[in-house]
């Protein structure tokens, strides 16, 4: 059973630094990280080293973006893990404007191991979020269907050997995902990049359901960071009406593409084996 969850934002962004950051994946929205968010990646890496064998993540998830894919990278070796594109984990987008188009997405597994060969596409995307966007209200109720459908995937899939799960993911779902694990969609936070959260199951919380069943060891914590936990994000750093998201253009183009596969990709009874998808008998 799932005993401890880790959850890391990307490391510093190109496009923070400059406005002509090269485009690894060709995907609109999808910078990759500056050599200073390689340096946190690599200090991410170096603290999950340090841990007990027991407290060690034993799976890696990360958001198909290439700033997520590219922070996870040198953990992946220290722990000598792959890594797992998990689409649940993607980025928040407000709803679009009418008429304007579709938010971007990224590609699958075998798509992004071109770009980073620590990816395994052995794991097929339990959730896809929709290109039209989400509300915040939904964003939130995203990622506790998200962990939900995972938690039971990796249960299933693994039979229960993972006790320690590590998710690489950005500022707005990582506050979502937080406060839905912990069960509390008012809880105050600002995620750093390469900050750390590590959130415990209850004691007696023995369902295999993750909402609502974990409490907070650490919030957002820069600890393991050289320089501290920086360009922390809140939901008040967005511009908001009446407590929601204000109406974002989707990316020039896109009006013709299909918002399809949305939402659950793990109908009940689906394991994953190996090397197949198959049903289970």
């Amino acid at each position: 059973m799932i005993e401890t969850i880790y959850i890391v934002r990307h490391g510093h962004r190109a496009s923070w630094f400059t406005h002509d950051w090269p485009n690894v994946t060709g995907v609109a929205k999808d910078p990759p990280i500056a050599e200073f968010g390689h340096e946190q990646a690599r200090e991410v890496a170096k603290h999950f080293a340090s841990l007990p064998l027991d407290k060690r993540p034993t799976i890696i998830l990360s958001s198909p973006y290439i700033r997520c894919l590219q922070t996870a990278v040198p953990t992946s070796k220290a722990l000598d893990l792959p890594v797992f594109v998990e689409h649940g984990l993607s980025e928040w987008y407000a709803p679009v404007e009418p008429e304007t188009g579709l938010h971007p997405r990224p590609g699958g597994a075998k798509e992004v191991k071109k770009h980073i060969e620590q990816v395994d596409p052995v794991w097929k995307s339990t959730y896809y979020p929709s290109r039209k966007g989400e509300w915040i209200h939904e964003l939130h109720s995203r990622c506790g269907e998200v962990l939900n459908i995972l938690g039971a995937a990796i249960e299933e899939d693994y039979s229960g050997q993972h006790r320690n799960v590590l998710l690489f993911s950005h500022g707005a779902p990582i506050i979502a995902f937080t406060r839905e694990l912990v069960g509390d969609r008012d809880l105050p936070l600002r995620i750093g990049c390469c900050s750390l959260t590590e959130l415990s199951r209850k004691p007696g919380a023995d369902s295999t359901s993750l909402v609502g069943m974990f409490e907070p060891v650490r919030l957002a914590s820069g600890d393991h960071l050289a320089e501290g936990a920086q360009r922390c994000w809140g939901f008040d750093n967005y511009i908001t009406k009446d407590g929601e998201a204000v109406l974002e253009r989707g990316t020039d183009g896109s009006a013709a593409e299909d918002d399809s596969p949305t939402g659950n990709q793990r109908p009940k009874g689906i394991i994953i084996q190996t090397d197949t998808l198959s049903a289970r008998m």
